[in-house]
């Protein structure tokens, strides 16, 4: 079960983050939306309505997800690079999932949405300076601070994560 899971294995955080790596997180998060749209463009409705693993969610609801996760992963570091440390909203992820657009919408809304925040948020990521890579959000649900630099690679193994479990289940 920890398999399906977790088809890449769990996220491990890297404690230093050298510029070689977060290049290669970025060209993860540049790829993201072309690699997920190869993968799900072609699927049956049937296709979409299956599970990646038993308990889990819908292939459909694993696309809506990222572009949920990834357009609120985007606002948090539009707000870091602009406010001091700023506090985030979480979002209940599990519950979005179950909302009609998640749990039935077509996916090409939310394959649009992929592409346009991460068009913009690839420019973003190209362009920050090596010391606003250190600057941070507050996260309440965990009650710490997150570094841009190490959110980073957070989000680039979700992408991966969940290209995953597509590809799996499949």
């Amino acid at each position: 079960m920890e398999k399906l899971q977790y088809p890449i294995g769990q996220y491990v955080e890297h404690a230093k983050v050298s510029a070689k790596l977060k290049g290669q997180w970025i060209s993860d998060i540049e790829m993201l939306p072309l690699d997920l749209e190869n993968i799900v463009i072609g699927l049956d409705q049937k296709q979409l309505n299956q599970v990646y693993r038993p308990g889990g969610w819908t292939l459909r609801q694993v696309v809506h997800h990222l572009a949920d996760s990834h357009l609120n992963a985007y606002l948090r570091f539009k707000l870091a690079l602009t406010l001091d440390n700023p506090r985030i909203v979480p979002y209940p992820e599990a519950e979005w999932a179950e909302t009609v657009d998640g749990k039935n919408g077509p996916i090409k809304p939310s394959l649009d949405i992929l592409k346009g925040i991460h068009h913009r948020w690839v420019i973003c990521l190209k362009n920050i300076s090596e010391s606003d890579w250190s600057r941070t959000f507050f996260h309440p649900e965990h009650n710490i601070s997150f570094r841009l630099d190490t959110t980073l690679g957070m989000y680039a193994w979700h992408g991966r994560h969940h290209l995953a479990h597509i590809e799996n289940a499949l």
